[in-house]
């Protein structure tokens, strides 16, 4: 699998930057506003990257550093607003400005002395939640409220609108409104460990320990069950138009159109056709392409349903944990377990031949 297609090098060595830090990567987010993309550490700090502005790697500006977190850094999101929101091993929940500057200190949200804070996520209207064990904490404008739950929280999503957050644990996901504070049940036997929601937010899916992945209809209720999986679907995630649900759970990229009369018979599979499981995924944010990274640290470009792929990184580089577009759709980036982060400005090229998602 190491191997590009046609013998050409790998995305990141024509036109991507590269780094090796000493801790894993444990998410990635780009800003909202054209700026940089940010990697949450292992280690508490923050790393900040833009990609190249030359072939060759050339023109890429060189990593800055916040520090961040106690100990680790946990979880990552970007705000709306500008910047990222991040949570810790520390129980704080901090506000990062990449503009500030290396010297200067994240701004700090909440604490939550003695948590962890192992989701967070931020909605359209400036609320920011964050989770541990079984409480959430919801901190906005004029908003404060804590939330407790009858089981451990183990995903947290904003709607695209911001006005409803799901909260995933045992036997279900719950939905908090924003507008009121009612609180509704979404059962579904089984533990729910990954969640994401269509663009238009019609649908919203979770990914099961159960080596299933099961997606509600939001107007009717209507719910489907997804599953012959070898391994659990924590990546997941819509194309730009909302009908096609994408997840990782064994070597390939699974999607399912969810737009059809009978789902669970349009399962299709894309990306390379070999062992390896996908351990990350990401789609394009408006063309029908997919990036697709794997246990042994491969990542590559697929369509839905096919089988030809790009290489954008080779193997070697340990597991990929986190993949990201930036908001406009002209770069990728990418983070491993073993601490490797890159930034890859995808040309337009390549773009134009996936079709509008």
């Amino acid at each position: 699998m190491n191997a590009p297609l046609g013998g050409l090098p790998p995305l990141v060595a024509l036109c991507g930057a590269h780094w090796r830090l000493e801790a894993p990567v444990v998410a990635v987010a780009w800003s909202r506003r054209g700026g940089p993309a940010a990697f949450a550490m292992g280690d508490g700090g923050v790393v900040f990257a833009r990609p190249p502005t030359r072939p060759g790697g050339q023109g890429a500006p060189g990593l800055v550093r916040m520090e961040a977190h106690a100990g680790a850094c946990l979880a990552l999101a970007a705000d709306p607003a500008g910047g990222f929101v991040s949570g810790g091993d520390d129980g704080r929940l901090l506000h990062l400005d990449p503009a500030a500057g290396a010297a200067s200190a994240p701004a700090v949200l909440a604490d939550h002395r003695g948590e962890w804070l192992d989701h967070v996520a931020v909605g359209a209207r400036g609320l920011r939640a964050c989770a541990s064990g079984r409480r959430v904490w919801l901190h906005g404008p004029g908003s404060e409220a804590v939330l407790e739950l009858a089981s451990g929280v183990t995903a947290l999503a904003f709607d695209p609108a911001g006005g409803r957050l799901a909260i995933a644990g045992h036997g279900g996901v719950e939905l908090w409104s924003a507008a009121d504070g009612a609180r509704r049940r979404l059962e579904a036997p089984g533990y729910h460990r990954a969640l994401a929601w269509s663009p238009d937010g019609r649908y919203l899916a979770s990914g099961m320990q159960e080596n299933a992945l099961c997606c509600w209809r939001l107007g009717d209720g209507q719910r489907h069950l997804f599953e012959g999986y070898p391994g659990q679907p924590r990546a997941l995630g819509f194309a730009a138009r909302g009908h096609l649900l994408a997840s990782n759970g064994g070597p390939r990229v699974v999607s399912w159109d969810l737009d059809h009369p009978r789902p669970a018979s349009t399962r299709s599979e894309s990306g390379y056709p070999g062992r390896v499981p996908v351990s990350a995924l990401a789609w394009h944010p408006s063309r029908a392409l997919l990036a697709a990274g794997y246990h042994n640290g491969a990542v590559l470009l697929c369509r839905p349903g096919s089988d030809q792929h790009l290489f954008v990184q080779g193997s070697g580089a340990g597991p990929v944990t986190a993949l990201a577009w930036a908001a406009d759709g002209a770069a990728l980036a990418l983070g491993t377990q073993h601490g490797e982060l890159a930034v890859v400005a995808i040309p337009a090229q390549i773009l134009s031949m996936a079709r509008a998602a």
